[in-house]
């Protein structure tokens, strides 16, 4: 296993691994309730669409600031970029109904997945970034399932909350590589 380098690279190890907690955290929440409210695409299940890329805006916001000091994040500005345009994409495909949310969450899916194992590869010096890697491979996947999965005959919202889960768990098995890492085990 690859551990943490320099002070630098320790200190977002830290920070990459608290973040990776949080994000573990609210994918289980969001797709517990995204369960509760999938029979309805109502304000409710829009609103939990929306916010699922939002949180990822924040969270590659918060990861950005915290890398500042290990090169530029190129890879999470476009990931930024790329969940604000799902959000938009997502509230006015949540008005078309579960097809449009399902190509619209497919392709958002495929391109952070990309980015995903980008920015995964280009921290692997500082340990724990396999499961991220893995993580955003099957992102590619599970959209592409997605999408092609819109034009089913009854096509539903749960995948989308199974695939927040394996996503939340990936994040907490980074993060307590993270931690392996940071100490240099």
């Amino acid at each position: 296993m690859a551990t943490v380098d320099s002070p630098a690279t320790s200190g977002i190890a830290q920070a990459l691994r608290r973040l990776y907690f949080v994000r573990f955290g609210f994918a289980i929440v969001w797709a517990a309730l995204l369960v509760v409210t999938a029979s309805q695409l109502g304000p409710l299940g829009i609103a939990l669409i929306v916010l699922y890329p939002l949180f990822d805006v924040a969270a590659a916001v918060v990861d950005a600031r915290s890398s500042r000091t290990t090169g530029p994040a190129r890879g999470l500005y476009v990931n930024i970029a790329v969940s604000l345009l799902a959000a938009a994409g997502l509230a006015v495909a949540g008005t078309s109904g579960v097809p449009g949310v399902l190509r619209v969450w497919g392709v958002w899916a495929i391109v952070s997945g990309i980015v995903q194992l980008i920015v995964g590869v280009s921290r692997r010096s500082m340990g724990g970034q396999w499961p991220m890697i893995l993580s955003g491979g099957i992102s590619v996947l599970a959209g592409s399932s997605f999408y092609l999965g819109a034009s089913a005959p009854n096509p539903m919202l749960t995948n989308v909350a199974g695939y927040a889960v394996l996503g939340g768990i990936f994040f907490l098995v980074s993060a307590l590589r993270l931690g392996r890492a940071a100490k240099g085990k």
